[in-house]
């Protein structure tokens, strides 16, 4: 153990022997970001904070003229959040899938995968997965869920999930599935239904979030890249880095949009009805490349992974080149800072927050592995006016980092409950934070 430790050591210090960013890192967000030059390495720049717990009566910290409060602790790695028309809060409690024998996340395995490994662990991502969504209601309306029940169980590293009609759908690290649903219920007992595949395998990128057309005709699947920039080979990237479209009436399937490398959150904006998404964008280009954005989603358009980023600035790394595919790379709408890793995104609704948040971006940034210093760990707010972004980013939820660097909390998903506070999993803490104006 002694000799396992001292490597362990050894590795993390090695791999996080890097120049310390020399920009400021608002240059990293809006629309027209900061792109330096790229910086390539031997070994990648780690800079992970430890995960470790909130201490008795600490919470992160608010904005001015809001408070929060612990909507639910105790859960099991809450990653994903979502409110059904009675007001219940579905959670997934969920972790990446176990690999199929043979497959890792790095090309060949060996030392790089192994010490990636090792940093996802440090940072509390390498837990089994609960695999269960678990509901909870607020039934006094005081901000705290006093029922907690297990709606959902056994399922497959859960993520995204939508309501359409009396049939709730999840999407599964490999599947969508469908239950029936029954309004005011705590628990499905019912067998899931199959409505379509979904590319699995050695899932690098394993989350599946999951959205519907406003008529519920059509199911939305955001399917992240099974690599950094293709190196485990581009045969393994089919329907992935993409937003897939299903019918999940036959489970019929296209590529909506593609060059995505990690699209996680996805909302529709009220004022342009327009689909939105985050991105995590690609690493191991420095500090201050590539920065995480969200975007309006365009059908059958082209977002640049893994050939180029930010519309057509080539990554010189990836061969072969596709000169026609950067050619009509579309460029984002707006930056969210280098390595943010900007997974959660709702968009403001109802009247409990002051109007100026009404059709604006929550993101939730589950925080920076590989940039010193370290970037994201908050919850921020983009103001949006006649549905696109009108602003610099505000700093909404912060404080999860502990004055050691350490991450007390990471925030992932964000979403409104019925009486408009923000709810925000935070799935280091194992809690739901619920952000509300002051008193």
């Amino acid at each position: 153990m002694r000799i396992a430790a001292l490597a362990a050591v050894a590795v993390l210090t090695l791999v996080g022997c890097s120049t310390e960013s020399k920009l400021d890192p608002s240059v990293g967000f809006g629309p027209n970001p900061t792109l330096p030059a790229p910086r390539t390495t031997l070994l990648p720049t780690v800079n992970i904070a430890e995960a470790t717990r909130w201490p008795e009566g600490r919470m992160p910290v608010p904005a001015a003229g809001f408070r929060v409060q612990a909507f639910a602790v105790g859960l099991d790695h809450p990653r994903w959040l979502y409110r059904l028309p009675n007001g219940d809060i579905l959670v997934a409690e969920s972790n990446a899938p176990p690999k199929p024998e043979g497959l890792d996340d790095g090309a060949g395995g060996g030392f790089r995968a192994w010490a990636q490994g090792l940093i996802m662990r440090r940072a509390g991502a390498r837990a089994a997965s609960a695999d269960r969504i678990t509901l909870l209601r607020d039934a006094n309306g005081d901000g705290v869920a006093e029922t907690r029940t297990a709606f959902l169980e056994n399922l497959m590293s859960p993520f995204g999930m939508t309501l359409v009609g009396d049939t709730l759908y999840v999407a599964n690290a490999d599947a969508v599935v469908a239950f029936p649903y029954r309004a005011g219920e705590t628990r499905i007992a019912a067998p899931p239904r199959k409505i379509a595949d979904l590319p699995a395998g050695r899932n690098h990128h394993w989350t599946k979030s999951l959205v519907a057309s406003a008529d519920g005709s059509r199911l939305y699947v955001g399917v992240g890249s099974n690599s950094n920039i293709g190196e485990n080979g581009m045969d393994e990237e089919v329907e992935r880095a993409a937003i897939l479209e299903i019918n999940p009436a036959t489970g019929a399937r296209r590529i909506y949009a593609s060059g995505l490398r990690n699209p996680v959150g996805m909302a529709w904006q009220p004022d342009s009805g327009k689909l939105w998404v985050a991105v995590n964008e690609r690493d191991e280009l420095g500090n201050d490349l590539v920065p995480d954005y969200m975007t309006s989603v365009t059908p059958g358009a082209f977002y640049g992974w893994p050939y180029s980023y930010y519309g057509q600035t080539v990554d010189e790394r990836v061969k072969p080149q596709d000169p026609a595919l950067v050619a009509r790379a579309v460029r984002p709408d707006y930056a969210l800072g280098a390595h943010t890793a900007s997974l959660g995104l709702t968009f403001g609704e109802g009247s409990l927050f002051p109007a100026r948040y009404r059709g604006g971006a929550f993101v939730g940034q589950h925080g920076s592995w590989n940039r010193i210093p370290r970037n994201g760990y908050k919850v921020i707010f983009v103001p949006f006016a006649n549905g696109a972004p009108n602003g610099p980013p505000q700093d909404v939820l912060t404080g999860f980092l502990n004055e050691d660097g350490q991450a007390m909390g990471r925030p992932v998903g964000v979403q409104f409950d019925a009486l408009g506070g923000l709810l925000v999993a935070d799935d280091v803490g194992n809690v739901i934070w619920r952000v509300s104006p002051a008193a």
